[in-house]
């Protein structure tokens, strides 16, 4: 399942807009599907500043420690307590209650420059599909 009405970074997280200049991202279904079991969600601190590309979030899984990056940069305005108590949320709904963080973001267009659901499926099938070539 890929929303319609959300953006997509190549690093598997989705952004939304919240407001003026403000976004909402997360974890993505298909990388909380590879990542399997999430057991620890460490999230920045409010006040923290982000670039695009620079580790945002760690997630634990029963896989590995992953670092989250920041689909857009700017300032963190609200993180997502509940994961610090409930972590598997991100596993049981990745596109809702499992958001990770909200942010001013400094550049609004940035979030168009995402890509969208039709661009991301393509993404997740380049992933997915056996490498034909010989």
């Amino acid at each position: 399942m890929i929303p319609e009405d959300l953006r997509y970074s190549q690093e598997h997280m989705w952004v939304t807009g919240t407001g003026d200049h403000t976004v909402r991202v997360g974890m993505t279904d298909f990388c909380q599907e590879q990542l399997n079991d999430v057991v620890l969600v460490n999230l920045p601190e409010v006040g923290r500043r982000v670039s695009v590309g620079e580790p945002m979030a760690e997630v634990e899984s029963t896989k590995a420690m992953t670092a989250m990056l920041a689909p857009v940069s700017g300032e963190i305005l609200a993180v997502n307590d509940v994961l610090n108590v409930q972590p598997e949320v991100v596993n049981s709904d990745p596109f809702g209650e499992g958001w990770f963080v909200e942010l001013r973001t400094d550049d609004p267009a940035s979030v168009t420059g995402l890509l969208d659901a039709a661009r991301y499926a393509e993404l997740i099938d380049s992933w997915t599909q056996p490498d034909t070539r010989n």
